[in-house]
């Protein structure tokens, strides 16, 4: 007994230890934002989201007839263009649009005016992401399942983990920050095709463009692999955290080899997705894979053809 306490008051130490190193070793320029000042907090959030997703919310829902919820998804995809496009400006006034060389950008750790407005930006870019949840949440609602995928919700917990640290541990900024420029300025025009999808049929005529959402998010992932593999070339370039390079460059090429996987699959070899009135299932699944994009969503915004079995389906990326 006395030993199973020694041990429980080491494992405790060495926690607060592990607290106190990662609090002076975060962004004092940040630290006091909320959902800043430690990693439980986000992490406790983010188990919470994966629980209810996957576990509680297709429960609650299993004997309930399924939300319309229309009126507040336009809502919610206009106001996620409007935030998008904030965050796009201002990462373009914080150095991109202005200082920034677009080669070799290193980090500016100092207290200057657009130094903050980076790391304000930055923030702003993480807290989108548990506004992003509520995508989850309209889903669950609408008894749309299937469309819970693996893929939708471990891009949407796995992306605001990591921005927790990259944004904390390596202060924010330069080359590093380029993809969430990016990212958020394809947000734009996806949230405004949702916000179009939502509208009803009437608007179904003005989405004749949503075949070139896939190019688009291909061109993302170029952009995004190209900056970075910059960093591989130059004869000499002191980012100051190197480890987030090879991280950004490594997730640019991974969603774009699964994007070029679906544009040959849609459209050079034709195998579309689904339709609602379709192919017979096999144990409940459909006979072709569901498809997601990198953020999990489908394409037509909730009107895919789905199941009521309440597991997560492993599907390979649709267009968005």
């Amino acid at each position: 007994k006395t030993q199973a306490v020694t041990m429980l008051r080491e494992a405790a130490s060495n926690i607060l230890k592990l607290h106190n190193y990662l609090y002076l070793r975060t962004d004092a320029r940040i630290r006091d934002f909320p959902l800043m000042q430690s990693p439980i907090e986000m992490t406790s959030i983010l188990l919470a989201y994966v629980f209810l997703s996957v576990y509680v919310g297709p429960r609650l829902m299993a004997n309930r007839k399924p939300f319309r919820l229309n009126t507040a998804m336009i809502v919610y995809n206009i106001s996620m263009v409007l935030l998008n496009a904030y965050i796009v400006y201002e990462f373009m006034m914080s150095g991109w649009g202005t200082t920034y060389t677009w080669r070799c950008d290193l980090i500016d750790t100092s207290y200057s005016p657009q130094a903050l407005r980076m790391v304000q930006v930055a923030w702003w870019f993480y807290i989108s992401k548990y506004i992003e949840l509520l995508d989850t949440v309209f889903f669950v609602l609408r008894k749309k399942q299937s469309q819970i995928t693996f893929l939708h919700v471990f891009h949407h917990s796995f992306m605001p983990w990591t921005w927790w640290w990259g944004v904390t541990l390596t202060p924010v900024g330069g080359m590093g920050s380029f993809h969430a420029m990016v990212n958020s300025a394809v947000h734009v025009i996806m949230y405004f095709y949702y916000a179009l999808s939502a509208a009803g049929p009437r608007f179904q005529k003005y989405l004749w463009w949503k075949k070139y959402m896939t190019a688009i998010q291909l061109t993302q992932f170029i952009l995004v692999s190209i900056h970075i593999s910059q960093y591989y070339f130059m004869e000499k370039c002191d980012y100051q955290v190197t480890l987030w390079i090879h991280l950004i460059w490594m997730y640019g090429v991974f969603f774009f080899l699964l994007f070029s996987n679906f544009w040959i699959q849609a459209y050079i070899k034709g195998k579309r997705l689904p339709s609602s009135e379709d192919k017979p299932k096999q144990n409940g699944l459909t006979s072709e894979p569901v498809a997601v994009v990198a953020n999990g969503k489908h394409l037509e915004n909730g009107n895919a053809h789905h199941h009521t079995n309440g597991k997560i389906l492993l599907g390979k990326v649709k267009e968005i």
